[in-house]
């Protein structure tokens, strides 16, 4: 996906990561259901973060965190490319 937000970039600009993902975001209106894409990825980042407080392990819901935004991801551009098609 050529929005990505790369390590580099989030680390060394944060701002302008934060920025760039909240462009993205406002496709969530376009959805059909944002709510149930939206709701799962937000339970799986508290329970990341309750599972990564004071621990020095592996973060245990990376994976399921991951599959979440990439599924977001997919939705938000399926929605970008329509919107694309029916301007053109």
């Amino acid at each position: 996906m050529s929005w990505m937000i790369g390590r580099a970039a989030a680390l060394s600009n944060p701002e302008a990561a934060r920025h760039k993902a909240l462009a993205k975001l406002q496709g969530l209106a376009e959805l059909d259901d944002p709510e149930s894409v939206v709701v799962p990825i937000l339970i799986d980042a508290l329970l990341m973060v309750e599972s990564y407080r004071g621990a020095r392990h592996q973060i245990s819901f990376l994976p399921e965190l991951t599959e979440s935004i990439d599924a977001l991801l997919r939705d938000l551009t399926i929605v970008e490319k329509t919107k694309e098609w029916a301007g053109s």
